[in-house]
């Protein structure tokens, strides 16, 4: 089983780390009015506030902030300001033994799926995608905020994970599997493909989203993940939205799921509301999961967090 975090609970200390592209200060100083307004203590890594372009600070420094929340016995969350790119290029320098010793929530999504993914595959870490900095906001969702409370704060199992009124779950593929999620953004994922963090989706659901891509780059990225053979043992596959991506040559996402995906075979649900759309389920990274494509039901069947 891998190993929960401690729960989040009002009053706890939320350190801020800028793991990959830079933010702007006045977006990161707005969105702490929030946490604060939520009864959160709020500390900052070093390298928040840079801006080195791409990437706000070298990956070493990076790194570094990110380890300075994990052994900070007084952090309970690492929360990235956002996500960009640039994640995976800092993974070298994280110590997994001292993160696997020193559990923390840690969330977001975008290219923090790469973060998110490693730490549960090296540390056994179950990590969240959901929130980041930039969705702390008077206005976010109230559905938004239900689901990463719950994951993070909550014991409740088995709990569903159910989409927002009105936007379905749909199941494409009839099937029941039970195993651990891993996922998230499809570029992300990707691009870790003959590195040291290549995911493994052996034994696994896998969960995958994406935003402002061309059918055109999804078709590319899903055929080079078939042909990596990500979809070979993997128990079940779940799609997300693809927010803001463009249909090209009259094929739209869901043709391309219809196309490469269907034929698998594997238990098929689409239409998760998560991440880059303005509706974000919070995804369980590493936890145990129960995908039931005949009811269309996805339940997290164990606690996510820890006393």
């Amino acid at each position: 089983m891998a190993i929960r975090p401690p729960l989040l609970q009002r009053g706890d200390t939320i350190g801020l780390v800028t793991p990959g592209s830079p933010l702007e200060a006045d977006i990161i100083n707005a969105r702490v009015q929030t946490l604060l307004a939520l009864g959160f203590n709020v500390v900052f890594g070093r390298y928040v506030y840079s801006f080195e372009g791409i990437v706000a600070a070298p990956d070493e420094q990076r790194a570094e902030d990110v380890m300075m929340m994990f052994t900070d016995p007084n952090v309970k969350m690492i929360l990235p300001t956002r996500g960009g790119t640039g994640v995976q290029t800092m993974l070298p320098y994280l110590d997994y033994e001292v993160i696997r010793d020193n559990p923390k929530i840690v969330t977001g999504y975008s290219d923090i799926t790469v973060l998110l993914n490693t730490l549960y595959q090296r540390s056994d870490l179950i990590t969240f995608h959901s929130l980041m900095l930039i969705d702390f906001r008077p206005d976010t969702p109230a559905y938004n905020f239900d689901q990463f409370f719950t994951a993070t704060s909550t014991l409740t199992a088995p709990r569903m994970i159910l989409n927002p009124p009105g936007i379905p779950l749909i199941s494409l593929v009839p099937g029941n599997v039970t195993g651990p999620i891993v996922g998230g953004n499809l570029t992300s994922i990707v691009n870790t493909l003959g590195t040291p963090f290549e995911i493994d989706t052996d034994g696994k659901i896998l969960f995958l989203e994406e935003t402002h891509a061309p059918t055109t780059l999804i078709y590319r990225y899903l055929i080079q993940l078939l042909m990596a053979g990500k979809f070979d043992n993997c128990l079940g596959i779940i799609m997300g939205e693809c927010t803001n991506c463009p249909v090209s040559y009259g094929t739209t996402y869901q043709d391309l799921i219809n196309a490469l995906l269907v034929p698998l075979g594997k238990p098929l649900m689409v239409n998760l509301a998560t991440a880059h759309g303005f509706y974000k389920a919070a995804i369980p990274i590493g936890a145990t999961v129960n995908l039931d494509t005949v009811n269309n039901m996805l339940t997290v069947l164990e606690p996510t967090v820890s006393v």
